[in-house]
């Protein structure tokens, strides 16, 4: 690859590594159900990002899958399992220590991606970090793209943590040229229970206007 992963990781990135010593409560060992039916509706296109990819579950369902994938996370650790695991079960998937709120330099490295998947990574950003991440999408994901969230219900208004439809829609709106097309209520599971979430698919318009 012709960009240099791991530069400049923001102080968080050690978090998340020592997260991935163990085994987080986040990490389940198989994709969210969300995601599964998501492939199964036929609507994944590669080339395929998956951003925040952790251990590499869904990268590597949806690379068994017959598609194309680039997974990201930006702890190192997580990483190094999912590199292992595509190994060991053979299938060709790629992966990358990379900061998703740098995505404008992958585009700039001449990569572009007709489906995104975000597997509550979205949710734990910050407000102006959502923002950065948004408009990094926009250089990356093809016309006609379709990036799709999955994140823990904001519960109570006032917070940052977490997501909404409505909020999608509004920062995608900003941004302008991006189009809500599906927006479910869903759970999203962890090794101890599971917490409501939101599931919502945002499509890159067409330079014409369509989707």
């Amino acid at each position: 690859m012709s960009v240099t992963q791991g530069r400049h990781r923001r102080p968080i990135a050690h978090v998340y590594d020592a997260a991935y010593t163990g085994v987080p409560n986040w990490d389940i060992g198989r994709p969210q159900r969300a995601f599964v039916r998501l492939l199964e509706a036929g609507l994944v296109r590669g080339p395929v990002l998956d951003v925040g990819c952790g251990t590499g579950e869904l990268s590597l369902l949806l690379a068994r899958a017959g598609h194309d994938v680039l997974g990201i996370d930006i702890s190192a650790f997580a990483i190094e399992q999912a590199t292992s695991k595509a190994r060991w079960r053979r299938i060709r998937a790629h992966f990358l220590v990379w900061d998703a709120l740098r995505l404008s330099e992958l585009a700039d490295a001449g990569f572009s991606f007709r489906t995104v998947v975000d597997s509550a990574m979205f949710h734990v950003l910050g407000d102006r970090e959502r923002e950065w991440f948004v408009d990094g999408l926009g250089d990356v994901v093809a016309e006609g793209g379709l990036y799709c969230v999955l994140g823990d219900a904001r519960r109570r208004s006032r917070e940052i943590y977490g997501i909404t439809p409505a909020e999608i829609r509004s920062r995608f709106e900003r941004a302008g040229g991006w189009e809500v097309v599906f927006a479910v209520e869903t759970s999203f599971d962890r090794r101890w229970g599971a917490t409501p979430a939101y599931f919502v698919g945002v499509r890159r318009r067409n330079a014409r206007g369509g989707a």
